[in-house]
This record gives structure tokens, sequence and C-alpha cells, in this order.
């Protein structure tokens, strides 16, 4: 997967990276690809860049008085209509081997240029060392910026907290109150990466915290990654994280991400004439808490009950089934009310609970409410065809039929809540290629409607 795809970028995006690891590398990387689309980048810093890694880009503008003069603007211009990548930085001292910085408020002037789709920024050093805590002055990150990636080299994990695996050990026992010589754990790692003074320190608010776990490389590398994705992803701050290998062909090898599920039960149950999602299923269940159950199974990281026409009903079970032995404490279970339910189709429901994710949701499994045969099987691998593909929609599909539960990416939900009353979601997906899981059961396309509906389901179980 590309890095682009990965960031899952749109135009005018300010991108600042920092940390360890290979940032100078990803920086390019990701230059690169986005000028192979034919868009215009610019790279800069706000630090220092070693002066051998200007011949990355295939042009270089200084600005010698930091100033973005109008035969400046123009020559930048010219770079990108001819190469649509270049390089800006203040000066090179070929002595010191180094590439001055911009000042931050270059940073919005570059990103206003006309044909600039993207300005990348390396923000900070860490000495070519895969791991690092900020110092005070650092990172240098512009106010305008729209995504942090924070990076670390994997090679890191399991050594001694010491150089050369870590710079300025003292700032990392600071925050995590470890000690010099202690190992690098997948939990150490996160907690400098996640720490709002650490890999999150002067991200803008508003802006995107993706950090990019690279050098992955082996099987146990990939393992203590994911190991450290999973402690990112276990508190609050980002996005999603990135794991890869910049300098491979696939630079991203999987994106882990919060993925919430979302069950839309706010129906009237007006064919069944009783509220369907809290008919018993299974032994000791209802639909409602069967359904909850395989999506926790099936690894959501909180649940949204969006309901209806049998809120107090839906609550209360729902309640109890958070009660029950077993529901992990960490896991949120909420419900969400939409009060257009008996009005307006189901659209209203899901774009009531898109606004009810958390702000780090990086896509939602959207199930139904009244499809008790989900399973968790399935909904699992959906999700896991999201993390490989990061592709906009994801869904199961029995014989070329599609069915649910169906999973959006982050970056359609602009369009699903901009779509009006009398619209469908399907207005949105039939322009959108979706990303298919071949199944074998035909359990995602059976919803209960009607008493025979749900009698007919019921036998199945027996």
């Amino acid at each position: 997967m590309k890095l682009r795809t990965a960031l899952r970028l749109g135009t005018g995006e300010v991108v600042a990276f920092v940390g360890g690891g290979g940032k100078t590398t990803a920086m390019f990387r990701l230059a690169q690809e986005l000028a192979a689309e034919g868009q215009g980048v610019i790279t800069t810093t706000t630090t220092r860049l070693g002066a051998s890694q200007v011949s990355l880009a295939p042009a270089c503008v200084r600005l010698e008085d930091g100033a973005l003069s109008a035969a400046k603007r123009a020559q930048i211009l010219a770079a990108l209509e001819a190469q649509r990548h270049v390089l800006v930085v203040s000066g090179v001292d070929e002595a010191l081997d180094k590439a001055a910085g911009l000042g931050l408020d270059l940073i919005p002037q570059l990103a206003e240029l006309p044909g600039v789709s993207a300005v990348l920024v390396e923000a900070d050093g860490a000495r070519e060392m895969p791991f690092k805590a900020p110092a005070a002055y650092e990172p240098q990150i512009a106010p305008s910026t729209t995504v942090v990636v924070p990076v670390m080299g994997v090679e890191a994990l399991g050594q001694p907290l010491a150089a050369p695996w870590a710079h300025r050990v003292e700032l990392i026992c600071a925050l995590t109150g470890a000690a010099e010589g202690d190992l690098i754990t997948p939990d150490l790692a996160a907690r400098v990466l996640a720490h709002p003074q650490g890999g999150r320190k002067n991200a803008p608010a508003g802006a995107r915290v993706i950090p990019l776990l690279n050098k992955v490389e082996t099987p146990d590398q990939a393992g203590r990654a994911s190991e450290t994705a999973a402690c990112l992803l276990a508190g609050p701050g980002c996005e999603a994280v990135m794991i890869g290998a910049v300098q491979a062909a696939d630079p991203v090898q999987r994106v882990l991400g919060r993925v919430p599920a979302l069950v839309l039960a706010a129906g009237r149950s007006t064919r069944m004439g009783v509220p369907k999602h809290v008919l018993p299923w299974g032994e000791g269940e209802t639909i409602i808490g069967h359904i909850v159950r395989e999506l926790l199974r099936a690894g959501a990281a909180e649940m949204v009950v969006v309901t209806g026409g049998a809120r107090e009903a839906v609550e209360a079970e729902l309640a109890a089934t958070r009660a029950q032995a077993g529901w992990p404490r960490e896991v949120p279970l909420r419900t969400v009310f939409n009060p257009d339910y008996a009005a307006k189709e189901m659209l209203s429901s899901l774009q009531v609970g898109l606004r009810a994710l958390p702000v780090e949701a990086a896509a939602a499994l959207v199930a139904l409410g009244d499809q008790p045969q989900v399973e968790a099987g399935i909904a699992r691998a959906v999700i896991e065809r999201w993390r490989k593909t990061r592709a906009l929609v994801t869904l199961p599909t029995f014989q070329g039929r599609r069915g649910h539960p169906v999973l959006f990416d982050r970056g359609l939900w602009p369009a699903l809540l901009a779509l009006p009353d009398t619209a469908s979601p399907r207005d949105v997906l039939s322009r959108v290629p979706a990303e298919s899981v071949a199944v074998t059961q035909d359990s995602i396309l059976q919803d209960v409607d009607t008493r025979d509906d749900y009698e007919r389901a019921r036998a199945r179980l027996r």
C-alpha cells in the first residue's frame, strides 16, 4: 500500500514528519508518490536537513533571505510545472552538510501556491536514531498542519533505552517513568509516540495523528510493531497506525485504526408488530444483545447503537448486556437516539451514528439491528481487508450479492453526511469502488422483518 493511500490525503494537506527511524525517507517517498500521480508537492524542513539529502528531490529552491519573494515564488512554480516536486529550503551549508529550514510562517504561504496539492515538512531531528523524545524547542510544527506522522524505527524495540537506539534518553525517562537501560518495549514506545509531550507534541488541534512504525522486515518485527500499534490505539490521540518499511516496493504493509461498530436499530418494527430488536435469540440473549456481542468478538473498538421506535427497550437490553460477565470494561457500549426515526429513512440513522463516533475513529463497521445472523468471523474479515487496502468501502458478498456489515472508511463520511433526506447511501456507494470479501454463508443477506422471517432464522439455530 502507498503512503498516500494509508494517510488518506486530500488536497491542500500539510503533513509534518517527526520522530526518528526514517522520517526523511518517508517524506520523500510520499512526495514521489504524489508527484507520480501528477500532483504538485513541496517538501521542506523547519529544522535542518542533511545537505546530501537535497538530491533526493528533483528540484531545489533556496530562499536565502528566508522570504518568499515574487521571484522565488515564480521559481517554485516553474519547478513544480516541470518536475511536480520541489524541495524548498533557506540555504545549504556544504561545510556543515546541512540545509537550513524555513520559518513556520512560510508553510501556509507555500501551501497556498497554485497547483500545490501538499506540503510535506520534516519538523525535528533524531541524529539518525530510531526512537526519540522531543527537546523543549521542537518539533517546529506550523499551525496549518493537517496531519502529523510520528515515526519510529522498529529495530529499537527490544533494545536497551540508550544510544544508539534512543535519542534524548533522559526525556523519554521523564515522559514514561522508565530508567536508562530498560528495554524498549511496545508499551514504552507507544507511550512516547502518543504522549502530548512526545510524538503528539505541538500537533495543532484538529490535526490527524497517524504514527508510522517503520523498517518492519521480519515476522518478529511485524509482531512487535502490531503490539505497539495495539498499545497506541488503546489510548486517545491517534487516528490510525501505519506498519511497514518505506524503502520497500509497498511501503505500508498494514494500517491499524480504531474501527467502532455502528448498529442501526431505530426501526419501528411495523411488520413484526412488536419491537424486534429485543426478541429472544439463542440462549439467554436478545437479537440486539447477540449482534453487539458478535461485533465485539470481531474486534470492534467501540459499540454505538442508534435507537428510535423502541428506544427504552433497546437501551435497557444493552445496559443488561454491558453488565454481563465477559464484556470488557475498556470497550464502550452506548446509544444515540435518532429523533427523526419515524419520518425519515435509514440514511438519517446512519448520519446520526456517524456524527456520534469518536474523532479518533478511522472507519465505521455498520451493521443492521435486525440481522441477528451476523457472524464475528465475517465482520473480522471485513475489518482486516480494510486494514490491508484502506478502501473507502469494504463489504461481504455472497454469490456476487452485497451484504452487511459494511465498513465505511472515514474518508467517505463527508459524502455520506452531505446526502439530502431524499437520498440513500447507495447514491454514494454506486460511485465508489468497493473492496469485497467473498463468503460462503448467506447470513450477510438475511434480516428479520416479519414473524415468519424471525421463526425461520431461529430455526437455523437449532
